[in-house]
This record gives structure tokens, sequence and C-alpha cells, in this order.
């Protein structure tokens, strides 16, 4: 039975001054109880991992510390006393990784960055001990109370942070490290608006701040806001073209802009001077292969973990072309490396991934699903995802938008009929009907647009934790000017990534969750539902590695679930929007492409053209996990891959239930 929260705090603070006075064995058994009720309490098990360390009883500070890696990985905390501890055991090599992953998900570790200075001279890596040096000192020159908001940003403990920052700054107004992670704590909570306007404001008063850019760059850009992103960039390389740094932010903004060419020569200029950079050879990688250079883009790949032999993101890259078959050279490489204590943590999941493409690819079914499993399992644990959580979202969806908020408010919204969206679940063929629609002349294809998500985010506010429903109820609520506004917004955000047809698709897949938002600000918006067999579309999800944004992947059950939930609100969507949503089964494409297409251009008015059937030969940059595969024929062998794994997939069938014979019903 798990003990109550304030006891479990108040022990906490016990064992934490009984640790300062040195009685060691006092403090574990003062945790003792709180570990009996809950063996994965994080604080608990790093109180008992010091005290372990201190009586020199090594073993099970590292059993400790190893419990935490697995529950809670990017705990910094938690790395930085695994250094402390291989440092007392002699292990220097293995510590200074461990610090350097302790700074890597905490950077405010004052500690870790003297131990990395000290660790780096003995070694005679002198600049770099300088560079660990000269953060311990910016450390240790900050107000002790940011340091606070650092250390309870980085564990997560964001509602703490975002109180103690604000409290800051009200004593000291435009502080600048204060006003900058006040906006990294608004970025984590999703409220971009306000991160870009701190950040933004920050720069005007110290407008020679590196970090202030690097940070509103990443802001920018989650708001789609490329342009503004890459002025960003540009500003910083040529206030210093030679700096790498500068180089690689500036070629990544001109990627996102569609400027590949330049974002190339970029890449090859530091590779010209850092010739083993694994992170460049692997971003050029990226670049490659988005423009279909596909034999450039595998060599970038490959020379990236030749110079790196545990840089997962590399092996990943190749294992996502979903062409590439990996040797079994590389095979053995890859198991070497996650079988690695000292690996890092994204790298494990990264390369848990490639390994089960690999596997799958060689026909040893369950060797793939155990690293398939193994990688989503580790990455389950970053996630804050709950199913529940998400059913109580889809609900209020079906439950607010009905009829009656149609009939009030419909027919008030922006009237450009420019949009065409594609929802549904990725992986269930949304790429391939955008590169479809893309190789018609009156259509731009863009990209995974965030716009309409922000959308909501915005409308929920800073409610959304006492007030759950504000969005979507809000919906009723607004006039029709801010519906017509909100939608030229959205048409004028967005253009961008348009080359000049009068229409253009965004294939977010979770839009589905808000068809109503779109179709009260867009009233005219075609919409395309593309569905896919349950079973296939959340087995080839869960063997995906997802940048962001799609959590519930990351298990069969949580899969599953949403799924099903998907279904019953697109049959909501139908119901109070009639003939307003076009639904498109990837199995009846890949059976009939002709009929499809044909289909599918009439629903958004557009002539038939060839070139929609020849969608494989368009030549344009796909930024998606499909962009090697729609650049070849329909092909029949995907339908049914994932009957290869049926065995392990009882779990996926339950959650799906009644989703797995409903989900053709109503087409």
């Amino acid at each position: 039975m798990s003990q109550d929260p304030d006891l479990t705090v108040q022990a906490l603070k016990t064992a934490q001054t009984q640790m300062y006075e040195g009685r060691f064995d006092a403090a574990l058994e003062t945790v003792r109880p709180i570990l009996d009720g809950n063996p994965d309490h994080t604080d608990a098990l790093y109180v008992s991992a010091v005290c372990a360390r201190y009586l020199k009883q090594w073993d099970e500070a590292q059993a400790h510390l190893a419990r935490i890696r697995r529950t809670a990985p990017e705990f910094g905390r938690a790395h930085q006393e695994e250094g402390h501890l291989l440092r007392d055991r002699g292990e220097t090599a293995r510590a200074l990784l461990a610090y350097q992953r302790a700074c890597q998900f905490n950077p405010a570790l004052l500690a870790s960055w003297r131990a990395q200075a000290e660790l780096l001279a003995a070694e005679g890596r002198q600049a770099e001990a300088r560079q660990a040096r000269g953060q311990a000192d910016r450390i240790a020159a900050l107000p002790q109370e940011l340091v606070a908001v650092t250390h309870l940003l980085y564990e997560g403990k964001l509602l703490k942070a975002e109180q103690l920052c604000r409290a800051f700054l009200q004593k000291t107004p435009h502080h600048i490290e204060a006003m900058r992670l006040l906006a990294e704590i608004g970025t984590r909570f999703g409220v971009l608006e306000d991160a870009d306007f701190l950040l933004e404001s920050a720069i005007e008063f110290e407008p020679d701040n590196t970090q202030l850019r690097l940070d509103y760059i990443q802001v920018l850009r989650k708001r789609q806001k490329f342009e503004a992103a890459l002025e960003q960039a540009r500003h910083l390389y040529e206030s210093d073209p030679a700096n790498p740094i500068f180089q690689s932010h500036f070629a990544i903004e001109s990627m996102q802009t569609g400027e590949y060419e330049r974002a190339l020569e970029l890449f090859d200029t530091i590779l010209a001077h850092l010739p083993e950079d694994p992170a460049t050879l692997t971003s050029r990688g990226h670049a490659l292969k988005t423009m279909g250079r596909h034999d450039e883009a595998v060599a970038s790949y490959r020379k990236a973990f030749a110079v790196k032999p545990d840089h997962g993101d590399a092996y990943y890259a190749l294992a996502n072309l979903k062409t590439y078959v990996f040797t079994d050279g590389e095979i053995a490489a890859m198991r070497e490396q996650e079988a690695s204590a000292d690996l890092s943590f994204q790298n494990r999941i990264h390369l848990c991934f490639a390994l089960g493409k690999a596997f799958e690819d060689r026909g040893e079914y369950d060797a793939a699903f155990e690293y398939y499993e193994r990688g989503n399992d580790l990455k389950r644990v970053q996630t804050r995802y709950t199913s529940e959580q998400m059913a109580e979202e889809l609900q209020a969806q079906a439950s607010v938008c009905t009829a009656d908020l149609f009939e009030k408010q419909g027919g008030k919204g922006c009237e450009a009929p420019d949009p065409i969206f594609i929802v549904g679940l990725p992986r269930a063929g949304s790429t391939l009907l955008e590169q479809i629609l893309a190789s018609h002349s009156q259509v731009d294809g863009t990209l995974e647009l965030p716009n309409i998500l922000a959308l909501s985010h915005r409308l929920r506010g800073r409610k959304r934790v006492s007030d759950k429903t504000h969005y979507p109820r809000v919906l009723f609520d607004l006039t029709a000017e801010q519906l017509r506004t909100l939608g030229e917004d959205y048409i004028e955000n967005t253009r961008i990534h348009r080359q000049g047809a009068p229409f253009f698709t965004d294939k977010m897949p979770n839009n589905f969750r808000h068809i109503g938002l779109i179709k009260l600000i867009l009233p005219d918006a075609k919409i395309i539902d593309a569905r896919r067999e349950p079973m296939a579309c959340c087995f080839s999800g869960f063997k995906q590695l997802f940048a962001e944004g799609q959590e519930f992947t990351y298990g069969l059950d949580e899969i599953g679930r949403y799924y099903r939930g998907y279904v019953e609100l697109m049959d909501h969507w139908n119901a109070v929007l009639p003939g307003q949503i076009l639904r498109v089964h990837y199995e009846d494409v890949v059976a009939d492409l002709e009929t499809q297409v044909r289909r599918i251009l009439d629903f958004c008015g557009l002539e038939f053209e060839q070139a929609c059937l020849d969608f494989h030969t368009t030549e344009r940059a796909v930024r998606t996990a499909s962009s090697e595969q729609v650049r070849q024929p329909i092909y029949q062998s995907g339908v049914e891959q994932w009957r290869h794994f049926e065995d392990h997939l009882d779990p996926l069938k339950q959650a799906l239930g009644p989703a797995l014979e409903t989900y053709r019903s109503g087409a």
C-alpha cells in the first residue's frame, strides 16, 4: 500500500536532513517504507543510492540507479550520482560519460560541470575543460531561485517551476535568464504564443544573447513560423559565418523553408572542417532523403555511425527509409551497442526500433517484435500520455460539437476553399493520398501542419487544468468575426508552404479530433478521412518511432484504444456533418487505384489528371516516414504484414474491440 503523499514528502525531508548530518543508515531506514509502497519512487531511490554510495555499498547504489534509469531515464541527478559512484570506484572514463549525460538532462547541475572540468583536464583535454568550467561559473553566478527553477523544469515539475519563476520575475522584472526559463516552461506546456512573446521581448533587451536566439528558433519552428525562424538563424550565421553551430542551425532552418541546396552547401561546409561530425552527417542524410537522393542519403547515414558506432539516430534513419536492408555486420554492431550499459537512453531507443526493422526484413519476427516492444517500452516512459485522458478529450468533442453547434455557428467562417485536410491515424496512407493530390496541377502538397492543433491549444487556454472542456465549449461563444478571422489567419499562416496552386493539402492526422473547429472556421474546406484496416494501421504505428506528437503509439493497448476512439468520433462527425467528409480506405486504393483517384478528385472538385495515377514519378520534397514508399508504385505486400506478428498482438485486438469490425461501417 502506498504512503500518504504528505507523509512521503515529510519522510523525504527528514531523510535529506539525516544525509546532511552524515547519518546515512538512518536516512535509508526513513525512505524504506516509501519504497515498500512504491518501489519506483524516483526521489526515494535517489536518496537510497546516495546513502549506499557513502556507505560504500556499491552494488546496492548501482541497483537503485539502474531502477531510476528504467523508470525516469531523464532524471539528471541520477546520472550525476552515477558519475560520483563511478568516480569513487576509479572508473573515470565511464564517470565522465555519466556526468555529460547528467548535464544533457539537467544543465544546471553544478557538480557535474565541475567534475567534467576536472576529469577532462586530467585527460589533457584543456579546451573542453575550460568550456565545462565556464558552464559551472555561469550556473554559480545565477540567483539560487533560478537554479531551483531549472532543476524543477528538467525534472518535469512544471507547475512548481512556473510559480517560482513568476514570483522571481515579479521581484526582478526583465531578468533575461528568468524570461528565458519562463518561455521554456511555456513551450513545454504548449503555450507557444507566450513563449514567443517572452523570447522576442528578451532579445530586445539583450540582442547579443545567443541562447535566447537559439531558443527562439525552436519556438518559431514549432509555431510553423519558418521564415521568422530562418531569419533568426541567418542573424546568428551572419554574426559569425565560421561558427559550425550557427552554420548547422541556418542549414536546418533552410531545409524547413524548402531551400535544400543551400542546406546541403552549409552541411558540406561544416563537414569540410569537421568531417566526422555524426550529427551533421545525419542531418545531411535527412536533407538528401527529402530531396529523393536515396543513395547519397544512405552513404551519409552509414558514415555517421562509422565514425560514432553508438549513433543510433543514423541507424534509425536508415531503417526509416523503409527500403534499406541492413548487412550482417551492421546488425551485429547494433546489437553490440544496444547491449552496452553505457549507451545513452535516446540512442538505445533508436537502435531498438532499427533492430526491429532489421529482423523483420529477415523474417525473424519474434526477434523483431522483441526489439519493437523494447523500444516502445522505453519511449513510453518519456511520455505523460494516458488513454483515459484522450478518451475524455474525444468524448468532449462529441458531446459539445453537436448539430446544435453547427446550426448556430455554421457558415460564419472564412469561405476560402483552398485547404484539403487529410485526417486519420498516422501510417493509414495519408502520405499516399497527399502524393496523389499533390501530383495534380491545381494542388500544392505541404506537410503535417500543426496550425489547427496550435489553435485548439490557444482556445483551450490556461484553463485546461481547471476546466477541461473550455475548448470545445468556447466554440459556441465565438462571434462570426472571430470565426472568420481564425479561418483567414489559418490561410495566411500556411501560405509559406504553398507554391501558388489554388488548393493545398494539410495532412496532420490528429486533426480528426478538431473537425468541428475546422468546419466552423473554414466551412468550405474539404476533409478526407484516410482509413486503414485497424490491425495493419495500429501495428504499423507501433513499429514507427515518431519525432513527436504521436504518444499514443508507444503501446499496443494505447494505440488500439486510440483507434477505437477515432472510429467512434468519426462516426459522430459523419452524423452531424453528413456528406462533408470523404472516407478513403487504404486497401481500396491499393486494390483499384484509378477508381479511388477519380473519387477523391471528384470530391475535391478537381478534373482528372493522369499525373495523379503516376504519383510515384512526381518530384517533390516529402518529409514524412513514408517518403521513400510514395516514390514507388502501389504495392500489395504491405497490406497484411501485421499477420507475421499476430501471435504477439492479442492486447491490440482486445483494445480495438468492436472497431475490428465497425471500422468499415457507414462508409
